[in-house]
């Protein structure tokens, strides 16, 4: 049986033992690092290098945004789960646009985390249930994605790869070296990609993804 690493951060003592219980509760997972600030939360990931870091939006010093962007840059095999009170489309947006694989509120929590930490394992993408509506608008309710899918197929083979590995996460970086490119030529197709559908951003990324299935796959 595989053993799966995990770090968490959050600023509450409550919380944080509550999280521990939780995680330690399953047999394969393992509790490597617990840190209740930013920069405490940065300091132990870089350290352990664990699977999983589940990270409170709200610490204190570095919030959970801006901790998840800078492990997407020095640790991105580091798999990032957002955990937040916030319900709203605009702090999603930014934890999808900063490089987290989950979001998932502190409400749910005790239902959803561990679901959370195994799909975003596997290389796939969780949000939480209570915040499906943001990312697979209900019929009736246009978004940027879903007109982008009515749109002619005008993407190429490889841009269409480009995009789907952007929409599960993957760097820049890790996307080259997957498929043997070039850094400068993955941003091209990405870039290319993007503007054939009028998207911009990895949030309207990750939803054009759930609207064509391709995060199904993952």
């Amino acid at each position: 049986m595989k053993i799966i690493r995990v770090v968490i951060a959050d600023d509450h003592p409550i919380v944080l033992a509550g999280l521990s219980m939780l995680i330690r509760a399953e047999a394969d997972l393992e509790i490597v690092g617990e840190a209740a600030s930013g920069p405490e939360a940065l300091h132990i990931t870089r350290t352990s290098m664990p699977d999983v870091a589940i990270v409170d939006i709200s610490l204190p010093d570095m919030n959970g945004i801006l901790l998840a962007r800078q492990l997407a840059a020095d640790c991105p095999s580091v798999r990032v789960i957002v955990l937040t009170q916030y319900e709203d489309r605009a702090h999603l947006n930014q934890a999808l646009d900063a490089g987290a694989r989950g979001y998932v509120l502190k409400k749910s929590a005790a239902q959803c985390l561990v679901n959370a930490l195994r799909g975003v394992l596997v290389g796939g993408l969780y949000v939480d249930p209570a915040m499906a509506a943001y990312l697979f608008p209900q019929a009736g309710q246009p978004s940027p994605s879903r007109t982008a899918s009515k749109l002619p197929s005008s993407l190429t083979q490889r841009e269409t790869e480009v995009l789907k590995l952007v929409a599960t996460g993957l760097t820049a970086k890790e996307i080259a070296g997957q498929l043997d490119l070039s850094l400068s030529s993955i941003e091209t197709y990405k870039t290319r990609a993007a503007d054939k559908l009028s998207i911009k951003g990895r949030a309207e990324i990750v939803r054009y993804a759930s609207a064509q299935g391709w995060l199904a796959s993952v």
